[in-house]
């Protein structure tokens, strides 16, 4: 009788630790009530590359696509008739040079003549003025050469920002005009516009913080999802939405036009939470134990760090025990 009673203690004493389980009260938590929408991946500035003179395009080096970069050479603009004009320059200004030659050669003989009484002062006076009509001629048409010079340096057609070309409006031996565009290119910077029902409108504030989806607009778990924030809200409404855009890390892989999806904040919603730890899965159902009651079926909803959102199920004040 004596060690039958002993045994039963021990094993009393033994099975005592684990009767003691964690416990966790449920209660009301505050959330956002977050409304998923689409947005665009769109290019704060879509800029034009220009032709600055008019003529025929060579050298195109890009196609839709392509990265650029600021001030990066993207095709050239030839006009044939630029060369022939500064031929020309060039000609006048050796007749100019072999002129001020003679000018110089002239009005020194005039100075050694006036010297010695042989010419008169009026001389002397006409060949300085000679020199310094062919100098200022000279002058004039080397400045008219900087000119064409620069001009024909404008044929190249520059990239005017870093981005990605979105679309090429010519090809190889085109005839261009002057303002003409050659291509059309996204800034590096991008952003995700969006659009909210005029409803929500209210809620929406530059500074808040937004969840993206990954690519391929599969809705995901929201805990996985990135974080992005608001950074300009449009005064003016399109079709009754309200239009945002949203920045965010990594934009730049995306294709410009691109959709993913946004988990925006529309207000507060009240939910019940519980930790991930207590619940349990058998036969695909989802299952609590709920203190004096025993095991409860819930349904599960979205995941969020370490606690999960009971749909339905449970009320605050249950005792929930771990599995």
């Amino acid at each position: 009788m004596f060690r039958k009673t002993v045994f039963f203690l021990f094993f009393s004493m033994l099975g005592t630790p684990a009767l003691a389980q964690a416990e966790f009260k449920v209660t009301n938590s505050e959330l956002d009530d977050r409304k998923a929408v689409f947005g665009t991946v769109q290019s704060v500035d879509i800029v034009a590359a220009r032709a600055r003179i008019g003529g025929t395009t060579r050298g195109l080096v890009i196609d839709e696509g392509s990265a650029v970069t600021a001030g990066q050479v993207i095709a050239t603009i030839e006009d044939p008739k630029l060369g022939l004009q500064l031929a020309s320059l060039d000609a006048r200004l050796r007749a100019l040079d072999a002129q001020r030659k003679l000018a110089v050669t002239e009005l020194d003989r005039m100075q050694k003549l006036r010297t010695s009484g042989t010419v008169s002062q009026a001389r002397l006076d006409e060949a300085q003025t000679n020199l310094n009509v062919v100098t200022g001629n000279r002058a004039a048409i080397a400045a008219e050469r900087a000119v064409l010079e620069q001009q024909m340096s404008e044929g190249a057609v520059l990239a005017p920002a870093a981005g990605r070309v979105l679309h090429v409006h010519v090809t190889e031996g085109v005839v261009v005009m002057p303002g003409e565009p050659v291509a059309t290119i996204a800034a590096e910077r991008y952003v995700l516009r969006i659009e909210l029902p005029e409803r929500h409108s209210r809620f929406i504030r530059e500074g808040d913080e937004v969840l993206i989806g990954e690519r391929g607009q599969a809705p995901g778990d929201i805990d996985t999802h990135r974080k992005g924030t608001i950074t300009q809200v449009y005064p003016e409404m399109s079709q009754g939405r309200v239009v945002a855009d949203v920045e965010a890390d990594g934009l730049g892989d995306y294709f410009v036009g691109e959709r993913a999806r946004v988990h925006v904040a529309t207000g507060k919603r009240t939910a019940i939470l519980v930790p991930a730890s207590y619940l349990g899965q058998r036969y695909g159902v989802t299952f609590v134990i709920v203190k004096n009651e025993g095991e409860v079926m819930i349904q599960p909803g979205q995941r969020l760090g370490d606690n999960i959102e009971v749909l339905s199920g449970l009320k605050p004040g249950d005792i929930l025990l771990q599995p």
